[in-house]
């Protein structure tokens, strides 16, 4: 069982940055790959940015390459997500999941990040 928590949303301008990070419980993080996803209202839950377990290989959505970064620290059970030149259309509850042979199993309990412009 791995439980996710997630910090650091909040409200920012347009432009700004917001730094999101994940906690995650157990002592098996390293097995598990690694997202961030995020559903604005009305709209589906997407992915947002993948990696893997060694922190080696990174995927993100094509509306967020270049403005976003998404780490992982092994030693500290800790998923960041950077999020840079922040937009309007950012705004979401922004996720944190942990998959395992493919599947996404495990999911937080979600972080408001709202983008003023």
């Amino acid at each position: 069982q791995v439980q996710l928590v997630e910090s650091g949303g909040g409200l920012v301008q347009t432009g700004g940055s917001l730094r999101l990070s994940c906690a995650a419980s157990g002592r098996t993080f390293s097995n598990y790959y690694m997202g961030w996803f995020r559903q604005a209202p009305g709209l589906e839950r997407e992915s947002v940015a993948g990696i893997t377990t060694d922190g080696s290989t990174t995927s993100y959505t094509d509306s967020v390459k270049g403005r976003f970064t998404i780490v992982r620290d092994n030693t500290k059970n800790t998923v960041i997500l950077q999020m840079n030149s922040l937009k309007p259309e950012d705004t979401a509850v922004y996720y944190c999941a942990a998959a395992i042979r493919g599947k996404w199993t495990y999911w937080g309990q979600g972080t408001q990040v709202t983008v003023s412009s």
